[in-house]
């Protein structure tokens, strides 16, 4: 009676098992045969398109890794343009699987989507022209209100600035592009932009720019998902932990060190942290 109660029981489990799968995110992309990825298409060094019209960058290895990690093929993937104010919206009306496009968590958007372990820690920077005679934040700070800092218009612009260097002049612009054409020109001192925007142009101009070598206002990103499904979260999570830590993580570094210049020192083996 015993045994046959426990093979009941076996079986049940099973049997819910193979239907929650069958009837979860995982199982459907699966069944698809690729995964439908939103991301942006204008944001160096997270995603851009290339000289030949490829879309390339941080959030699209990321997005790469993960359909590696469904299908064993980095390949088997469909990348859908989106603004950022797209972001939430694609994912709850179920046109994209995921969002990997350099997304900060906030606990208000956590209430909306959900957010996966964070690939990058963001923060804000100074962009420094190299040969300036402000070679680095304390020279900046030193300076006092004789420095000008450039940096996008927005309404907490001037307080972002005045966090690090609370006496500089703030030059705010109207687009990014031109925060880097102030400094190039002399007209800035130096550009206040995320720090791996200019990691990246560090790593593209080493002759050119410097990094101040200081940063503040830290941040998270995470690609996010659709509520309500743990089975499709944790296995994003599981190749994420992986990527940074684990078997792909030579994978993840080299993509590190394209796109912002910094060779990433390896997991430390033995006891996992």
């Amino acid at each position: 009676m015993a045994l046959a109660v426990a093979a009941l029981v076996a079986t049940t489990l099973t049997s819910v098992s193979s239907a929650n799968a069958a009837s979860g995110t995982l199982q459907d992309i699966l069944d698809r045969g690729h995964l439908i990825v939103g991301t942006g298409s204008g944001n160096p060094p997270f995603h851009f398109l290339d000289a030949s019209g490829t879309l390339v960058g941080m959030d699209i290895d990321i997005a790469k890794s993960i359909a590696k990690g469904l299908f064993g093929d980095s390949s088997k993937i469909e990348f859908v343009q989106q603004t950022s104010d797209s972001r939430i919206p694609n994912l709850v009306t179920n046109k994209v699987d995921i969002t990997c496009q350099f997304m900060t968590v906030t606990a208000l958007r956590a209430q909306q989507v959900a957010f996966t372990v964070p690939y990058y820690r963001e923060g804000v920077g100074l962009l420094i022209k190299k040969g300036s005679k402000y070679k680095n934040y304390a020279a900046l700070l030193k300076a006092g209100s004789a420095v000008k800092i450039a940096i996008l218009q927005n309404v907490t612009a001037a307080d972002y600035v005045h966090q690090a260097l609370p006496k500089a002049k703030v030059l705010q612009f109207a687009e990014t592009s031109l925060i880097y054409t102030a400094v190039d020109a002399g007209r800035a001192d130096a550009a206040a932009s995320d720090q791996s925007a200019i990691a990246w142009l560090v790593a593209q101009s080493p002759t050119k720019y410097v990094d101040s070598g200081y940063g503040w206002q830290p941040q998270s990103y995470s690609c996010a998902l659709k509520q309500g499904d743990q089975v499709w979260l944790n296995f994003v999570n599981q190749v994420l932990n992986e990527d940074m830590s684990g078997v792909d993580f030579d994978s993840y570094a080299a993509s590190f060190k394209k796109w912002f210049g910094v060779k990433l020192t390896p997991p430390h083996i033995g006891f996992p942290r």
